[in-house]
């Protein structure tokens, strides 16, 4: 359902260029019309979905990294039945970002933090031409900066400085997340695990200090996320976002009452050991997100994704559960609505 008013302030709205057009049909050879109608379609926005039935909420997004403005966004969200979504910060501009855009829109509440590659690209620096040291990347380019823009490395000064920012950050109320952090040891090398563990111990704190969802980034690290967890105890509300473990995984974090957030890759053919992982999950613990602009749902896989495509995933995953699809929003919707305090 749509969330209650919750501030005031300015009417940010995304800048991203569209990338989207109309593809036409036409005939001919290499560089004919056709082919160029066919690259169009691949980045056409996709179509809108059948409307739900009972209001769901998009529990991860970027709306900062989407074409269009955010009322756009949110319009068309509206229409298909996605009446609340969650904004993500991942670096300073991106989470300040999402702290005013949910003071401005009544359907939009925030997460802010430091993304587990963002912290290893503060301490060690971004040279511009190898790209950030310590092996980290940046998530994706935000609000005007490019993932190898210059960065001198600030070291562990300039980590506690941003903690620090996202720690008043979290205190917002229209901020009801501390997240998207965690591990990834997928893009992070040895000399940026450190400065990575770090950052999620502290982002754990800030959570449980404001008493905020911990909202959980988990790439290729299953195990040393649930070990940090049980290392500095859990705050009372824990988010996997686009979870990615197994059976067993799920097993575990429904043990510890962790939420599980599927995102569009539960529909990908090769995604069946994460189709099991959801036939297990609880449905008390299940949420849904798109982390659009990425992980588009089939058959639109390629294309860009955004709020208004939750339906796809969400009807999805009720085929999976073998449950009804309105069954499953409500769940969906008072479980989101549970974990984000609105």
């Amino acid at each position: 359902m749509a969330a209650a008013a919750h501030g005031t302030g300015s009417n940010p709205s995304a800048t991203t260029p569209s990338t989207g057009g109309a593809a036409r049909a036409g005939s001919g050879g290499k560089g004919s019309t056709a082919e160029k109608a066919g690259k169009a379609d691949r980045t056409a926005a996709p179509p809108l979905p059948e409307p739900l039935r009972v209001p769901v909420a998009d529990s991860h997004t970027h709306l900062d990294m989407q074409s269009g403005t955010v009322e756009e966004a949110l319009a068309k969200a509206a229409a298909v039945g996605v009446t609340t979504v969650v904004q993500v910060g991942c670096d300073l501009p991106g989470s300040r970002w999402a702290a005013e855009t949910a003071a401005a829109h009544d359907a939009v509440w925030a997460t802010v933090a430091l993304h587990p590659n963002e912290a290893p690209r503060i301490v060690h620096g971004v040279d511009g031409a190898s790209g950030p040291s310590g092996g980290a990347a940046p998530q994706a380019p935000r609000l005007g900066r490019t993932p190898l823009d210059p960065l001198p490395p600030g070291g562990d000064a300039a980590l506690e400085e941003a903690l620090a920012e996202i720690d008043r950050l979290a205190a917002l109320p229209q901020v009801r997340g501390v997240g998207e952090t965690g591990l990834d040891f997928f893009r992070t090398g040895p000399e940026g695990i450190a400065a990575q563990e770090y950052s999620f111990r502290r982002h754990i704190d800030i959570a449980k200090r404001h008493g905020k969802a911990l909202v959980i980034h988990d790439r290729d690290a299953h195990d040393d996320v649930l070990r940090v967890l049980d290392e500095e105890g859990a705050p009372d509300t824990v988010v996997f976002h686009c979870f990615s473990g197994d059976a067993d995984m799920a097993k575990t974090c429904a043990d510890k009452g962790y939420l599980m957030s599927f995102a569009g890759n539960v529909t990908f053919k090769s995604a069946q050991p994460l189709r099991d992982a959801l036939a297990v999950a609880p449905r008390e613990l299940l949420l849904v997100e798109t982390d659009a602009p990425f992980l588009t749902p089939a058959p639109y896989r390629g294309r860009p994704n955004a709020p208004y495509l939750i339906p796809v995933t969400l009807r999805a995953m009720a085929a999976v559960k073998g449950v009804d699809e309105d069954a499953l929003a409500a769940a969906i919707s008072a479980n989101t609505a549970r974990a984000f305090g609105y």
